[in-house]
């Protein structure tokens, strides 16, 4: 199986946060959209500058009802430093042995050496409403997720 495309359904997954509570996808649908991010690793250039991408805008994807989940195979414990010291408001959830990357069908960069970044936009529903994947343009994955739901939350013309 490939990459989530749009209109597929978001497989169910539970991890640990940076806080040490569990997350279930299952449990956050239904009111709101999700915007989860796979990413390299924590405290990397462009890793830190897309976590500070979307911490720079999280109260544009809040007022949007949307909740935003950065996940990379890093520890709790890194992703709870790396979070203090970026002062990041969402989740980061750990992916250890990289289980959830591969259910996502994520894939590695660089000649396979680099774990793979995407952005996916999922709709309450649990409907995959967006991809967007570019290893080396980070800053654009905040920006593609952002406009994704200002154009969900747009009306449709009856």
């Amino acid at each position: 199986m490939g990459l989530l495309k749009i209109g597929n359904k978001a497989p169910d997954f539970s991890l640990i946060d940076q806080n040490g509570n569990i997350f279930r996808l299952a449990d956050n649908l239904g009111d709101r959209t999700l915007v989860i991010y796979f990413y390299p690793r924590d405290n990397t250039p462009g890793c830190t500058a897309e976590a500070c991408g979307f911490r720079d805008s999280y109260k544009d994807f809040e007022d949007s009802g949307a909740l935003v989940i950065g996940i990379s195979s890093d520890s709790v414990a890194r992703h709870k430093a790396f979070a203090k010291k970026n002062r990041l408001p969402f989740l980061l959830l750990s992916d250890q042995g990289n289980k959830i990357r591969k259910l996502f069908s994520v894939p590695n960069e660089l000649f396979g050496l680099l774990p793979g970044r995407v952005t996916f936009v999922i709709d309450p529903e649990g409907t995959v409403q967006h991809v967007f994947q570019m290893q080396f343009r980070a800053l654009s994955h905040v920006k593609e997720a952002l406009q994704t739901i200002k154009s969900l939350n747009q009306p449709v013309d009856a």
